[in-house]
């Protein structure tokens, strides 16, 4: 006689909780680490706000998201950088043939934009996040051997562009991320975390819109140009 796994249904809560358009929707709408009004998801997810309400208090209750409350409006984010990867990863195993196409100049503009380069929750993402990935990697900086670690030359190369790493938490200083444009990984972690933020602080990158998308700037083309040996027309 055999036992269920008690893990089973826990599992199949979690797979529930996703397997629905609307909340699929809204998880990858909140991938660029923002929380966001439930009006902005409801417009975004076209449904009706009571609709995309009854949907993330499911995502709140499964513990997927997070909600805080400022005066009439409930905004939501990502409940943390371990949800963002499980949403990640599983877009990455999507089939590129079940992706449906832009049917707008629009939409194929954005797309574009999304592939060129995104953040993911609070890391780069896109032929962006892999372009740096790889200038790391050549460079002596990220070792890829057995998953992904910063070497001791990669830790001077934090320190001497002065970008402060978080160390001794909870949360891996490296890690590797499956890039589900790309099909390959690009570097995540509290490092990848660090770097993402002074790009945007320093002004290396800009957000486009108001969806996860950004492009790199001449200030950051030349910035990783010197520090990354990264030509300028790999990040454009």
């Amino acid at each position: 006689m055999t036992t269920r796994d008690p893990q089973a249904a826990g599992l199949a809560s979690l797979a529930a909780l996703i397997a629905d358009e609307t909340r699929a929707t809204c998880l990858l709408a909140l991938l660029d680490g923002r929380a966001r009004t439930a009006g902005e998801l409801a417009r975004h997810a076209q449904v009706a706000p009571s609709t995309l309400s009854e949907h993330l208090s499911r995502l709140v209750t499964g513990g997927l998201l997070a909600q805080e409350r400022q005066g009439r409006h409930r905004y939501v984010r990502l409940a943390g950088p371990d949800v963002a990867q499980l949403v990640e990863d599983l877009a990455a195993r999507v089939e590129p043939g079940r992706t449906p196409k832009p049917r707008t100049l629009r939409e194929s503009s954005a797309a574009a934009a999304t592939a060129r380069g995104r953040t993911c929750y609070d890391h780069l993402a896109g032929r962006l996040g892999t372009t740096v990935t790889d200038a790391f990697a050549s460079r002596g900086l990220l070792g890829r051997d057995t998953g992904f670690a910063l070497t001791d030359a990669g830790l001077e190369w934090f320190d001497s562009a002065g970008i402060p790493l978080e160390r001794g938490g909870r949360r891996p200083l490296v890690r590797a991320c499956l890039d589900w444009t790309e099909r390959r990984p690009h570097l995540a972690g509290a490092a990848g975390a660090a770097l993402c933020r002074h790009a945007l602080e320093a002004g290396w990158c800009v957000r486009i819109g108001s969806g996860r998308a950004v492009k790199v700037t001449t200030a950051g083309e030349r910035a990783f140009g010197e520090l990354l040996g990264i030509e300028g027309g790999a990040l454009r």
